[in-house]
């Protein structure tokens, strides 16, 4: 349901096959608009001027009665299209325009519905090209940290960002997964499917987790088009990690209390391209701390903030 503020009446938005929309009003009370597959007309006895979202003009609601709807249901026909949103089309049978729909998982007859306001538009309101920073390493690396430092140096230079931390993901959306393997693959399925959406909507999302299987950075990656996945390495010795070990995790893991802790009993897997390789097939960043005179978060942060700006990413 879609509110008209301001308004009075309830009406409810008709579509018909030929994409033309109209009002027709139902009880008093707040205003909603609803799609249906008839075609109708208007009626608004005060006088308000409700706006249509789908023609982007203004429907004058100025008529006294109600004029009988015509129903025209139409049959459809659902046709996969390989889970390919931008493959929905229609196409006539019997005369009649019949979308494809498509099957995606266990979800069936779904269409993509699109919008006339696209990530261009929002990118340009934004002055920023929508993407995601992917932080990877290991426990202890300093993952969130470095999030935190450039979420604030972008936020400082006016840009829009979200950061998607792994544990705070765990604190709602992703609750109910544990730590067992194929729940940690839903895990970052899931936060690759938010972080798409974030960078769709033009914002750039940092998010920041172990990821340790390539497999599974790879399948977040292959969500975004080319270019808009930024892969960020944090290449720092589990000697460090073990050392500052801010939750206690690696003494527990240690002492056998945690099972397939990343880095002790269960491998991590660090990225193999690099986006300085003159091909950039993959880009990625490497964040290096070395056991003695590290480099501070602010400073990394800064690396990544240099590479967005040289990159365009900071304009729309």
């Amino acid at each position: 349901m879609t509110s008209i503020k301001g308004a009075v009446t309830t009406a409810t938005l008709i579509s018909s096959s030929s994409s033309s929309c109209s009002l027709s009003e139902n009880q008093s009370g707040p205003s909603r608009l609803s799609f249906v597959n008839s075609v109708g007309s208007i009626n608004n006895n005060n006088n308000n001027n409700a706006i249509c979202c789908c023609c982007n003009g203004v429907n004058d609601a100025r008529f006294s009665s109600v004029q009988p709807i015509i129903n025209i249901q139409q049959e459809s026909t659902f046709t996969s299209v390989n889970g390919d949103p931008s493959s929905s089309s229609s196409s006539p049978v019997n005369g009649k325009n019949v979308k494809h729909v498509s099957t995606i998982g266990k979800s069936t007859n779904i269409l993509w519905h699109k919008c006339s306001v696209q990530k261009p538009d929002r990118q340009h309101l934004l002055q920023q090209k929508g993407c995601v920073i992917w932080i990877t390493g290991l426990s202890g690396s300093g993952k969130s940290t470095v999030a935190c430092a450039l979420t604030k140096g972008l936020h400082a230079r006016g840009k829009l960002t979200y950061v998607l931390d792994g544990d705070n993901v765990r604190h709602g959306l992703n609750s109910d997964l544990s730590f067992q393997a194929e729940d940690r693959v839903e895990n970052i399925r899931r936060v690759g499917e938010v972080a798409k959406l974030f960078a769709d909507a033009g914002v750039i999302c940092i998010a920041c987790l172990i990821s340790p299987y390539r497999k599974d950075r790879d399948a977040c990656r292959a969500l975004l088009p080319k270019g808009e996945f930024i892969e960020v390495f944090m290449d720092v010795p589990i000697q460090v990690c073990e050392a500052r070990d801010p939750k206690g995790l690696y003494k527990l893991a240690r002492a056998g209390k945690i099972k397939g802790f990343t880095g002790i009993d269960d491998p991590y897997e660090p990225p193999l391209d690099s986006e300085s390789k003159p091909n950039r097939r993959i880009l990625q960043i490497v964040l290096k701390q070395p056991e003695v005179n590290g480099v501070s978060p602010c400073e990394m942060a800064e690396t990544v903030i240099s590479y967005l700006d040289e990159n365009g990413y900071l304009q729309a």
